[in-house]
């Protein structure tokens, strides 16, 4: 991934929870930046071996709610499949005022405890404070999600 200004993502002072900016030169990137900053908020996604890939896709009425259900779908399949991720790609992403949707891929292995060392359990994506704006260098979103 390329970086935008820099970075691809950066932490935000929050009282109780994680809030983070994600940067992207398209809004796929920022999307797929957005995602490494919350499982960042979990595990450390350098030290995950990217051997197995799962594929989400999804559709929302707008963009705001595509963004909660896209953070929300991995932490499902993070819970669910007990699986962490290293790397994301995001295919394809349409936004339009009829509908918005994802179509990704999910780079990770299953969660092995004497590799992957976690931090902060993150329980849910909010809309608290999410920002989604295209600015002269290219994509941010901000976002909180509820740890």
């Amino acid at each position: 991934m390329s970086s935008y200004m820099g970075k691809d993502f950066e932490y935000l002072e929050h009282t109780a929870d994680a809030k983070f900016r994600a940067y992207g030169k398209s809004l796929g990137e920022a999307f797929e930046n957005a995602a490494l900053a919350m499982l960042n908020v979990m595990v450390d996604t350098g030290s995950v071996k990217n051997t197995l890939s799962v594929n989400i896709k999804l559709a929302a009425n707008d963009i705001d709610s595509l963004l909660f259900d896209w953070l929300s779908e991995i932490l499902f399949v993070f819970e669910v499949d007990e699986m962490v991720f290293g790397r994301i790609k995001v295919n394809e992403l349409n936004v339009s005022d009829e509908e918005c949707s994802i179509y990704a891929t999910l780079f990770g292995e299953t969660i092995d405890h004497s590799v992957h060392v976690f931090d902060t359990e993150v329980k849910a994506a909010t809309y608290n404070d999410m920002i989604i704006e295209q600015r002269d260098e290219g994509w941010m979103i901000q976002a909180t999600v509820d740890t």
